[in-house]
């Protein structure tokens, strides 16, 4: 009977490629939203779909990832760095459009970069995958932009606009997490 094999998963695996597959998404997503100053309603559904699409990779590829023992330290850096991609098209892209205040879109990108850096910072130190508290603010500003893109009545606002609040405030709330992560990652390697 053959021992099962200890040698780390390939990064060249189905997982890591559904990632890929966002960030190449995002330039596309970008242009649909864009295109004719975001006034194109077929262009904005496309964006939609788009954005759908590329954010569905994101809990396929992790699903993948851990059911076939898939998981690599480059999918552990390269995902969130995908999420940060496509997510951070939108803030700018409907900022840009003058749909989304900028301040939301600052706070966010500020938050997001930070803690990557954060991890590449702590890296020597171990990997920081992310929580369920950074999963909940990826689905809360996935439907939070989701709402953003398509194209809604005028009555819809309101509703965008609380979940847009929502999903800042568990932005801030999950970034002070990971911060207190990284120091107690930190002071757990320092001998």
């Amino acid at each position: 009977m053959a021992e099962p094999s200890t040698l780390p998963p390939s990064p060249w695996n189905i997982a890591n490629g559904l990632t890929v597959l966002r960030v190449v998404l995002v330039p596309l997503f970008g242009w649909l939203l864009l295109r004719e100053g975001g006034d194109d309603d077929p262009s904005r559904i496309a964006a939609f779909v788009t954005f759908g699409i590329a954010m569905m990779t994101d809990r396929l590829d992790g699903d993948l990832a851990r059911r076939r023992g898939l998981v690599t330290d480059f999918g552990k850096i390269a995902d969130p760095i995908a999420d940060k991609a496509l997510t951070g098209m939108a803030f700018v892209g409907l900022s840009l459009l003058g749909e989304l205040p900028w301040w939301v879109t600052v706070v966010v990108l500020v938050r997001e970069w930070g803690i990557t850096v954060l991890r590449f910072a702590v890296l020597r130190y171990g990997v920081m995958a992310a929580n369920r508290g950074g999963k909940l603010k990826t689905v809360l500003q996935a439907l939070a932009l989701g709402l953003y893109i398509l194209p809604m009545p005028g009555w819809f606002d309101p509703i965008e606009a609380s979940v847009m609040a929502l999903a800042v405030i568990v932005t801030v709330v999950t970034g002070v997490d990971y911060v207190l992560s990284a120091i107690r990652l930190r002071r757990s390697a320092t001998p």
